[in-house]
């Protein structure tokens, strides 16, 4: 039968057990079966002598004899129930249904009509007729009076019918029931884990709740109601939540899902409770990471107000995420549920990011992450980001290229790592959308030294095959310039081999390109821009990232790194940036000139105050007012939110000019 009629067939069994089963109905009751006459016992007595002996033929025969004859009896059923037993354990299913549903739908009442049930739904289930099979077992467990082992196999098999058709609330019955009356206790312990195991992964929300609302299911009830509770925490249903967590704690609060409870309607009360002037920052203020943890700190501090000449009354609550993703998230827990923050900022690092923001999208508290992790906006609607980001410098650092600079075809030269090839994914894509041209890409180990082959790959000198024509010619010429005899000379001496070896240069390089990008360090652009003049790689723009605005990129690559171009944030030396009211304040507070760290904390802080200031209270508030954020007068310049809640700043394109890091100008306005 298949499934779309088995609650017809369910409903139609429950109608023929109404009308044949004394025990199950007032309609039609059955008779009182007749006392078998001794011989007739004796008879049935040699019967059993014969299955034992094993000529189960002649004992079907003679027991299909006896029911013909004495159905009235009270033997038929047992003799029934033998004729089922013995084609059962032949195999013959379909013959053992019939034998066992004879019992059933007899005339007589029956003793051993469960029995007859159970072994018709076994049989069932051997020919896979499953949902019928289910139906018979449910018929027997309507049985009031029956002994607790009967009860026990009905509920074993159901088990097993269940979990082949997927109907996951009646597996579960019998799981609960077996984990609560099995004799043994190793049975007991077994159904208990997988119960609760089965209620922990595969039941859905609405099974979830048919489970958490039913005193039926009390042994893994603590499980359903904890997950009903969740889900509805996660979907920021706070009040529903916490009636389903107050419930566990009632029930069962020693358990470890009962602490769990408790922890969070700590959670949801905490939520209700916001000091609109109490800021938190995770920062990594110890190990490695410290020194950069503080100077973002003070950029904070001096953001809010809470240090500087210019106080506010706005407060600070800082924990340490010693650069571990655990720690950091207990850490949003700790500034929501005891400091009862309004904002978090932070976490800088890669490794924590995720971890802080997920907690805090969760919790319902609004995020400025200051982490260049890619797709960090993407973990919920409560994250933000004010950080220099990869997709940003590369947006900048194109736009420079191809619109102050005329550039259209660029090459990729690049270390295959995470960031090599990030960087390479984001300007290919940005070029073509621009209507650029990639005509070259080569990438290189990570950590590399020596890149000459890996430019003459680029450049199309490395694999001479390919260009074997025009070897052949440039050879040739090669040959004849040595002049007249220079060729005889070295044939006589036998040093022909050593000396007639052409040039490595002897392919000119194909630059079909006008700029090259290298996503990489100071270190290899030097040693890159080395090799590109020793190729003859002329008159080509070298583009990078902001790892480049660094004293170290002119110390390596002296005048072959003159007008190369990058993007950053900001410029140290910037003559507008010295005299800002940022940068002047920063260093007569801490005695030390700002950095990108310092301004993008600065800059996350002082937006926080200001929105503050001007009357926002509460979390979801302060959410829409960041969403909004437009023109904001930041450190640097504007700052603007966009759809995906990054703070797009100001980015400056600079390059390098008389050996100095500059800020760069369009090549037409310089003229």
């Amino acid at each position: 039968m298949t499934r779309p009629h088995r609650l017809f067939f369910y409903f139609t069994s429950v109608v023929l057990v109404a009308l044949s089963a004394t025990s199950c109905s007032s309609l039609q009751r059955k008779s009182e079966p007749k006392a078998a006459p001794p011989n007739l016992k004796k008879e049935f007595s040699q019967i059993e002598i014969d299955i034992a002996a094993g000529a189960k033929t002649k004992a079907l025969n003679r027991l299909q004899t006896l029911v013909e004859k004495y159905p009235e009896t009270d033997l038929a059923d047992d003799a029934h129930i033998k004729m089922a037993d013995i084609y059962y354990e032949s195999g013959n299913y379909s013959q053992a249904y019939n034998s066992y549903m004879s019992v059933v739908n007899s005339q007589f009442f029956s003793p051993r009509e469960v029995d007859a049930l159970l072994g018709a739904a076994k049989s069932l289930t051997k020919l896979g007729r499953y949902d019928e099979a289910l139906s018979v077992t449910h018929q027997g467990l309507d049985f009031k009076n029956i002994g607790l082992d009967l009860r026990l196999d009905l509920h074993l098999l159901q088990y097993t019918i269940t979990n082949q058709l997927g109907d996951r609330i009646d597996s579960l019955k019998s799981m609960v029931f077996i984990a609560e009356n099995a004799p043994a206790e190793k049975t007991r312990q077994s159904f208990r884990i997988r119960a609760s195991d089965f209620v922990s992964s595969q039941l859905n929300d609405d099974e979830l709740k048919v489970v958490a609302n039913d005193s039926y299911f009390k042994t893994v009830q603590p499980y359903a109601i904890y997950k009903v509770g969740l889900t509805l925490f996660e979907q920021r249903d706070y009040r529903g939540a916490r009636n389903y967590f107050e419930t566990l704690v009632e029930i069962s609060p020693e358990s470890d899902l009962g602490r769990r409870a408790g922890e969070l309607i700590a959670q949801i009360e905490a939520r209700r409770k916001v000091e609109p002037r109490t800021i938190g920052a995770i920062l990594p203020l110890s190990g490695r990471h410290a020194n950069v943890g503080y100077r973002t700190l003070k950029g904070l501090q001096l953001g809010l107000g809470v240090y500087g000449r210019e106080r506010s009354d706005f407060k600070l609550a800082v924990i340490d995420s010693e650069s571990n993703p655990d720690i950091a998230r207990r850490a949003v827990e700790r500034l929501v549920t005891e400091d009862h923050v309004i904002a978090i900022v932070g976490s800088l690092l890669t490794k924590t990011s995720v971890a802080v923001a997920a907690k805090c999208d969760e919790l319902g508290v609004p995020n400025i992450a200051l982490s260049q992790k890619s797709g960090l906006t993407d973990v919920g609607e409560y994250i933000f980001r004010n950080a220099l980001t990869s997709q940003a410098q590369v947006r900048e650092l194109v736009s420079s290229a191809m619109n102050q600079h005329n550039i259209k075809k660029f090459a990729v030269l690049y270390p295959n790592d995470s960031y090599g090839v990030e960087y390479t994914n984001l300007f290919w894509q940005e070029v073509l959308s621009r209507g650029g041209q990639i005509t070259a890409a080569q990438s290189y180990p990570p950590k590399e030294t020596d890149f000459r082959t890996y430019i003459e790959r680029m450049v199309g000198t490395f694999y001479i095959e390919e260009r074997a024509d025009e070897y052949r010619l440039l050879y040739s010429d090669w040959v004849e310039k040595l002049g007249p005899g220079y060729l005889s000379r070295f044939q006589k001496s036998g040093r022909m081999s050593q000396r007639m070896e052409p040039p490595e240069e002897l392919l000119a390089p194909i630059i079909d390109f006008d700029a090259l990008f290298v996503p990489d360090g100071t270190k290899a652009v030097g040693q890159i821009a080395a090799m590109l003049k020793v190729l003859e790689v002329n008159n080509v723009k070298l583009l990078g990232t902001n790892l480049w605005n660094s004293p170290s990129l002119v110390k390596r690559g002296q005048s072959l790194v003159e007008g190369a171009l990058f993007v950053d944030g900001l410029l140290d030396s910037d003559k507008e940036f010295r005299q800002s009211r940022f940068f002047t304040s920063f260093q007569a507070n801490f005695g030390s000139a700002p950095g990108i760290f310092e301004v993008q904390a600065y800059d996350a802080g002082l937006i926080l105050r200001q929105l503050i200031a001007g009357g926002v209270t509460t979390r979801s508030d302060l959410r829409e007012n960041l969403m909004n954020l437009q023109k904001f007068s930041g450190s640097l310049g504007s700052i603007n939110a966009q759809s995906n809640r990054e703070l797009d700043r100001p980015l400056f394109a600079l390059t390098v000019k008389e050996g100095q890091i500059t800020r760069s100008t369009d090549p037409a306005q310089s003229k």
